[in-house]
């Protein structure tokens, strides 16, 4: 299972953009910043109307969680209004920030500090970001029910109980910078506005194109430009479009896919007339992106599915 999903701070690329980019979920954060980093109700219905899953973490600085217990105490004390405040159903949990390369020797205090979180919200609620290490020894010791692992500090090891990966930094949506997150579990502590996710009755079905595959139509207009992100292991991108039904000229399009060499350039026309376009990977295991500018006026409309 890998549900594609983003964080950011204090830009805002907005719903159609994020569907636009295959995104499922958005993690957002709660903190005592007063500039636009946290999120608010008004951003929280907006995402919830639009069909995307939150999920919050808690961060006021990176190495906070060493100052122990009361710090714990206080910061789940906030952490749960401003929750509340935001529509947060009261059964889904709340990350707490860990963000920097902790040492096994500073556990004793993290342990503390998610102590002090569980005696506020309760210990199946308490969750941590982290690199692999501190998520570890705090599922390890039963301090946490959640883990949210980046893979900074982690070495390209991943804890199979941590529900959330972020798996890569530094992208852009809609020109905001993002996060690359993916969900590993069905149930990685989202939610909307007043609704938690139901749980599961019957053994889940197997993946499908809808559940794992993403898919959107690109941007109508002349040069206009269509970030798309997805998750690592996707082969290729396809197009198609309906320019014969539309009686319009066929498409044009510049396709620039990203991976760890960095950027490959190729240029494709979509026509109705013939079969799907589909542009292959070179990289799969790497691929994290595909830039696709209009050539064309940018009147067709232009479908595109990843798989």
């Amino acid at each position: 299972m890998s549900i594609f999903g983003i964080d950011y701070a204090w830009g805002r690329p907005g719903t159609s953009a994020l569907k636009r980019a295959g995104v499922r979920f958005v993690c957002r954060y709660l903190s005592h910043d007063s500039s636009g980093k946290s999120l608010t109700r008004a951003e929280a219905d907006q995402l919830s109307r639009a069909g995307l899953w939150l999920v919050v973490v808690w961060e006021s600085t990176a190495s906070r969680a060493l100052a122990g217990r009361a710090a714990g105490v206080a910061d789940a004390t906030e952490a749960a209004r401003q929750a509340r405040a935001c529509g947060m159903p009261a059964d889904r949990p709340i990350y707490f920030a860990v963000d920097f390369d902790a040492s096994s020797a500073q556990q004793a205090a993290i342990n503390a500090y998610l102590d002090g979180a569980a005696a506020v919200i309760g210990r199946s609620r308490v969750g941590l970001y982290g690199g692999y290490a501190p998520v570890k020894r705090a599922f390890d010791a039963g301090k946490i029910r959640w883990g949210w692992q980046t893979y900074a500090w982690s070495g390209g090891r991943w804890d199979e109980r941590a529900q959330l990966q972020q798996y890569s930094n530094d992208h852009t949506v809609n020109g905001v910078g993002v996060d690359y997150d993916r969900a590993v579990h069905a149930d990685y502590g989202q939610w909307r506005v007043g609704v938690s996710p139901t749980p599961p009755t019957t053994p889940p079905h197997p993946p499908t194109e809808e559940d794992d595959m993403p898919y959107g139509r690109l941007i109508n207009g002349a040069n206009a430009v269509t970030p798309i992100a997805f998750p690592t292991g996707l082969k290729s991108i396809g197009f198609l479009c309906d320019n014969g039904l539309q009686k319009l000229a066929p498409a044009k399009l510049r396709i620039a896919v990203h991976d760890k060499h960095g950027w490959s350039i190729d240029q494709v026309t979509v026509d109705s007339a013939k079969a799907k376009v589909v542009v292959h990977f070179k990289d799969p295991s790497t691929t994290d992106g595909v830039s696709v500018q209009r050539l064309d006026d940018g009147q067709v409309n232009v479908a595109w599915n990843a798989s």
